[in-house]
């Protein structure tokens, strides 16, 4: 996802880990990819902390979009070595009152992606995400195996999209050691209101970090410098 401009900087204050969990920036890209699920993800970022945190330390989680559902599952089922969770724009939207709708568009987006491929399924997707009806898609190909297994957006929407929007977390299983967040160029946005959804049920913080959805790659500073203004009052030290 291009993430380093950001861990750059967080490396300056904190140890950074990063857990790629398809490992496509690791060199599994194009290898066979099964249907993901939200808990296959906790349980390996449970194992990466398992055996990265020193004896008697405890981590503090950024998860972004897919990775933020895995977050809340992390600490909803792994939570003894959690400092503070921040999860940025999770898409579950299946707790929302409207969550069914929400998720017959991430099924259309899918079905979208199989029959007109990957361009029509990213214009359904925008469309679905920003709250605008959906046009007539660009005309497209569905894509080969070989191609679908070279580009993560195509495995993403393949293999991540439909099984991690049907994520529902247990508000009685988060903690206020979350904060949920979403870009301020999201607002109004479906996956905006998704977070202050959860966090009003779960009854934990909401924080605007800079840029949208992919803030983390648009203003990598900035929203590095967000995400240590939230953990740091989380916890005494630096991380």
């Amino acid at each position: 996802m291009g993430l380093d401009a950001m861990t750059d900087v967080l490396a300056e204050r904190f140890t950074v880990v990063t857990y790629d969990p398809l490992g496509l920036a690791h060199g599994r890209l194009g290898m066979s990819v099964d249907d993901q699920r939200v808990q296959a993800w906790s349980d390996g970022a449970n194992r990466v902390l398992q055996a990265t945190l020193p004896e008697g330390e405890f981590a503090h989680v950024l998860g972004t979009s897919s990775g933020g559902i895995a977050a809340l599952d992390l600490l909803a089922r792994h939570p003894e070595r959690l400092r503070h969770v921040v999860a940025h724009e999770p898409p579950c939207v299946a707790v929302l009152p409207d969550g069914d709708r929400h998720q017959a568009m991430f099924r259309e987006v899918y079905d979208t992606y199989r029959t007109a491929g990957l361009q029509a399924a990213a214009a359904r997707l925008g469309a679905g995400l920003e709250g605008r009806d959906a046009k007539e898609h660009p005309k497209g190909q569905p894509l080969s195996r070989e191609e679908e297994l070279s580009l993560p957006m195509a495995i993403f929407l393949a293999h991540v999209l439909v099984p991690f929007t049907s994520y529902t977390p247990e508000p009685g299983a988060l903690t206020p050691r979350l904060t949920l967040a979403a870009g301020s160029d999201s607002r109004g946005q479906l996956l905006h209101r998704t977070a202050e959804f959860v966090a009003e049920r779960a009854g934990s913080d909401f924080v605007e970090f800079p840029g949208g959805h992919i803030g983390a790659v648009q203003h990598p500073g900035a929203f590095a410098e967000r995400l240590v203004q939230t953990l740091l009052p989380a916890a005494p030290g630096t991380g």
